[in-house]
């Protein structure tokens, strides 16, 4: 049977000068891990509006499954610029229904039939999502795979938030600028492969994907360290390379790869991404047919 792969949290439009794209860091990696032909699915909120409508649209389009609750608040937008370099630069919008997701009945079921899920800290800038997130990881069976992708925007989090996330979670996907906000929040001192280690060890994580852009990537678990150089492309934009890497790895992990494996494959995925406009493309049938 396949193992059900939940991305939980914010689900909205990047919205660029020029067009609007599928975005929300959880929701582009249950549809990368979905591609890899696990039964991913999306968990978050809408607003009863038509940038909602289009969202469910964009979904079913994608052949992607999720379980998107409609509130009182409107659906979630993110302006979006890009800089020379093509990395994004975000504005994103504030008490939206991404930030009051409902924990329901159908919510709770969902989460006791989870193996995995991966979920960040921009979320949890509001107390509902952030309950909500909290009681679907406490529902999940006992040995399910709890990915923390800290995703730190702008000053949507606090230390609190932070350490309560991670306790959640066994496994953390962070990058080199969010290395340093995790560092100045805890005090910590030394360097990003000691700071690395020290959060693997006093969050009893199984395993810590760091990445560092184009200064190449480090996978570590309590008993090895991966690191892999990241290819030279021709970047058409980042967003979204961050989720699909943290996909692409968790497919192969799950599907029992050794972790040098999982994250070389991570890391070519993510090149791919690269290479394309918006956080949700196709994948090329040589991927998606890996595990399948």
């Amino acid at each position: 049977m396949k193992k059900n792969i939940v991305g939980l949290g914010e689900i909205l439009w990047d919205i660029f000068p020029e067009k609007k794209i599928l975005g929300g860091a959880p929701a582009n990696f249950a549809y990368h891990v979905s591609q890899f032909g696990f039964n991913g699915s999306a968990v978050s909120a809408i607003g009863e509006d038509l940038l909602g409508k289009e969202i469910l649209t964009a979904l079913e389009e994608k052949e992607l499954n999720y379980l998107i609750e409609t509130t009182d608040y409107p659906t979630g937008t993110v302006q979006v610029t890009l800089n020379a370099a093509g990395v994004p630069e975000y504005e994103i919008c504030e008490n939206v229904a991404w930030d009051n997701i409902p924990f329901t009945a159908r919510t709770e079921n969902l989460a006791k039939n989870t193996d995995t899920v991966c979920f960040g800290s921009l979320a949890q800038r509001n107390e509902v999502s952030r309950d909500t997130i909290r009681r679907f990881i406490q529902a999940m069976p006992e040995k399910s795979l709890k990915i923390f992708d800290i995703n730190m925007r702008l000053n949507y989090f606090t230390r609190e938030v932070i350490h309560e996330s991670l306790q959640l979670a066994n496994m953390l996907k962070m990058n080199d600028d969010e290395i340093i906000r995790i560092t100045e929040l805890f005090g910590w001192e030394g360097s990003e492969q000691e700071i690395c280690r020290k959060i693997l060890e006093a969050y009893n994580l199984r395993v810590l994907i760091f990445t560092k852009g184009t200064d190449g990537s480090f996978v570590m678990t309590p008993d090895t360290t991966s690191f892999q150089s990241t290819p030279k492309v021709k970047v058409a934009d980042t967003v979204g390379a961050g989720d699909s890497f943290t996909a692409a790895f968790t497919a192969a992990y799950l599907h029992g790869e050794k972790i040098e494996e999982a994250h070389k494959l991570a890391t070519e995925v993510a090149a791919y991404i690269c290479l394309q406009h918006g956080a949700m493309p196709k994948l090329p049938d040589a991927y998606r047919e890996l595990f399948r």
